[in-house]
């Protein structure tokens, strides 16, 4: 099983976290982890893409005076 140091916020320490049995085919990409000292359990999600277009309004054309 993968491992990796997270904060846990029941214990209130860094404690290894696991990734569980996972019952979804995920294998050691799972995005559950449980924390190995007291079972709190998290989710990691990866953030959602922006689409580049939606990042820069285009500008407004400049008129003389």
């Amino acid at each position: 099983m993968a491992e990796r140091e997270l904060y846990c916020d029941t214990c209130e320490d860094r404690q290894l976290f696991e990734v569980p049995p996972c019952l979804d085919g995920h294998g050691s990409t799972c995005p559950e982890l449980a924390c190995t000292r007291c079972g709190t359990a998290i989710l990691l999600a990866a953030p959602l893409p922006i689409p580049h277009q939606h990042l820069h309004q285009h500008p407004t054309p400049r008129r003389a005076a």
